[in-house]
């Protein structure tokens, strides 16, 4: 049997660390928005010359005073992904655009797509997305309120709040793009998260009726061990696909698929380490677990 128990306090002090971190970034530097939430342009080309790279054509968007450029790849190697905000808004840029990329690389180019997104409707994405997750939390948290005896509830509720702000930290400190699959990441998280904390309480909860003379402290690391295979099997499983999806998807999947990494194995750890350490804190107790039974 493997000892989590034993390393309760040092994980603890780690998870405060990431979280203080986490909300100090987010706080200071922010995150970074993408068109979607700030407002842009959106362009899907296709180049008849293998010889143009994402270097060239990054220097030469550049040149033209969009704003901030991002130019990827986009699925073959002849495809190109570019974002910026034309922060002048002009209202002819993709004809201007047209006429410099002919100048410069001749008739090499299709325009397979342009999508644009303006300030107010950018705003109103941002805010339901905020709106999105916030009632994705508060569903999860009536539930799980009801579901367990209000220690639970509140082991589950730091469980994810901790995966939620570590992920979205992480984001924030490497300036990596938040679009609208990053929110759907992040409703997913919370979602695994508290998949994973419900199947290891439900042990600690079926443990805790079984067991009178066993503390709260070892009880929690025998339930731990109990559930261990399905946590691992189903971590490892979810992390293949998703690992599947960041190397081989391409540059557009690379957001979601990484904040679902990030996700998973925050989840996991959480449930373990942040959920049944706020059991052990509270020293829940068999009495507790009867005393809810009796209530309802």
């Amino acid at each position: 049997m493997i000892a989590f128990n034993k390393y309760y306090n040092h994980f603890n002090l780690f998870s405060s660390i990431l979280v203080i971190a986490s909300l100090i970034l987010l706080t200071f530097k922010g995150l970074n928005f993408g068109i979607d939430f700030k407002g842009g342009t959106l362009i899907e080309l296709r180049s008849s010359d293998s010889k143009i790279n994402v270097s060239s054509l990054r220097d030469k968007f550049t040149q033209m005073n969009l704003g901030d450029v991002s130019v990827k790849k986009f699925g073959n190697d002849t495809d190109f992904l570019i974002k910026f905000e034309n922060k002048d808004n002009k209202k002819n840029v993709i004809e201007e655009i047209k006429a410099n990329l002919e100048n410069s690389y001749g008739n090499n180019f299709n325009f397979r797509r342009v999508e644009n997104v303006g300030p107010k409707v950018s705003a109103e994405l941002l805010k339901s997305g905020v709106i999105a997750i916030s009632l994705s939390l508060a569903a999860m948290l009536f539930y799980i309120w009801i579901r367990f005896e209000w220690q639970f509830s509140l082991g589950a509720i730091l469980a994810l709040f901790h995966d939620v702000i570590v992920t979205l930290g992480v984001f924030s400190l490497f300036s990596f793009e938040i679009n609208l699959s990053i929110i759907a990441a992040v409703l997913t998280i919370v979602g695994y998260s508290m998949n994973d904390t419900v199947v290891i309480f439900d042990r600690v909860r079926e443990n805790l009726r079984k067991y009178s003379d066993i503390k709260i402290f070892e009880l929690t690391n025998i339930s731990i061990n109990e559930t261990l295979s399905r946590t691992i099997i189903t971590s490892a499983t979810t992390l293949l696909a998703l690992l599947a999806i960041y190397f081989f998807g391409g540059e557009i999947l690379k957001g979601f698929s990484l904040a679902m990494i990030l996700g998973v194995v925050f989840g996991t750890y959480s449930s373990i380490y942040i959920a049944n350490t706020v059991l052990v804190r509270l020293r829940v107790s068999q009495r507790t677990v009867l005393r809810e039974d009796d209530n309802k």
